[in-house]
């Protein structure tokens, strides 16, 4: 607990004061945010905001994550087999930084061009898919010294499902999947200040609470496993939690200058960095399908942005007044704090409910 406790302490404290920073030097280069005119109040008043700010918090939680690391050399043994980075750390970190890089191209292309036309979407989904693919591979076929690895060929829920055995191919696909779709749900809910950002960190914290419990119960932990009626099945749990939790309050540390009026945005580094990172949880946690009602404001966001988009092209009619769905609100006359407000709320309801179907399983299971 004390490794993930000093990480989560150290992203914060990272985040929170190197943020201003990141706002002093962007400002400088001139590095301001372009703004679409799209009749929106939300972005009177936000030109040349700078953008890429998702660095930051990027930069938060790799500083942490090796601060948990240190922090391990003075703890308990079964601990200190987890102290050198893991695979299932790699893939994370790897999947935060890489896809954050995509974003930053993205983000890059529209302060030099100063327009809001960055890299196609197009462009973006094969970047996804590249970075995917690779770290998927790594996931499935690296394997521990107890043979575990940080996928498995079965779709999960809670844990890993017997009958929904999709074979290696199939479990880098839906690995890919997973992370293509958290990764642009993110940025589709990335449009108003702070809303992605403090969604993200109660998904996060989620996903920490799932990753410090599965280590509690820890199938490899041959303290706990021995004399248990139910253990998970999991790759690294106590990495889970710590990068989880660090990217967390690195989150919570760059909301207090990304809340409104944001001085700062998080960016397509950002969006698609965090999106990245939260199906990599999904995954490594076992709790693939769970993720949906855990990540259940990124599931409505993007649903509702899929159908505007099929019924716009069949029929030639909307359905929202304009999509990503917080846009539709902010028409319907709703100030952005009251949008932002709101939506966190449902996070954090879909957040509650997601944890406590986790947690019921447990105990229908040791019951």
């Amino acid at each position: 607990m004390r490794a993930v406790i000093v990480a989560a302490a150290v992203a914060f404290i990272v985040s929170l004061f190197v943020t201003p920073v990141a706002i002093r030097v962007f400002g400088a280069l001139k590095a301001g945010q372009p703004i679409r005119s799209l009749g929106l109040a939300s972005n009177e008043g936000k030109k040349g905001t700078p953008p890429m700010g998702g660095v930051v918090f990027i930069l938060a939680t790799l500083v942490a994550y090796v601060a948990g690391h240190l922090a391990l050399t003075t703890l308990p043994e079964r601990q200190i087999a987890q102290e050198k980075p893991t695979m299932t750390a790699l893939v994370l970190l790897g999947l935060f930084v890489f896809c954050g890089a995509i974003g930053f191209v993205d983000d890059l292309l529209k302060v030099r061009k100063r327009n809001s036309d960055g890299l196609s979407a197009k462009g973006k989904l094969i970047g996804q898919a590249i970075v995917s693919i690779g770290f998927g591979i790594a996931a499935l076929y690296a394997t521990s010294t107890n043979g575990q690895t940080v996928i498995s060929e079965h779709i999960s829920f809670i844990r890993d499902v017997s009958w929904l055995d999709v074979g290696k191919v199939g479990a880098v696909m839906v690995f890919v999947f997973v992370i293509t779709a958290m990764s642009n749900g993110v940025n589709l809910t990335d449009g108003l200040d702070g809303l992605a950002t403090g969604a993200s960190m109660l998904v996060l914290g989620a996903y920490a609470l799932i990753g410090y419990w599965q280590y509690r119960h820890w199938c490899a932990d041959a303290t706990y496993a021995s004399g248990s009626q139910y253990c998970y099945q999991v790759r690294d749990p106590l990495e889970i939690a710590m990068i989880a939790a660090a990217a967390a309050c690195a989150c919570l540390g760059f909301l207090w200058w990304n809340t409104s009026p944001a001085r700062i945005f998080m960016g397509d580094v950002g969006a698609l960095g965090l999106g990245a990172l939260i199906g990599g949880l999904a995954v490594a946690t076992h709790t693939t399908l769970l993720s949906i009602l855990i990540g259940g404001l990124f599931v409505i966001i993007t649903v509702t942005w899929v159908i505007q988009i099929v019924s716009y092209r069949t029929t030639g009619k909307r359905v929202f007044r304009m999509v990503p769905l917080h846009h539709h609100f902010e028409l319907a006359g709703w100030s952005e704090v009251n949008i932002v407000v709101r939506f966190w709320t449902i996070a954090g309801v879909c957040v509650a409910a997601g944890l406590g179907v986790f947690y019921s399983d447990f105990l229908a299971a040791v019951g």
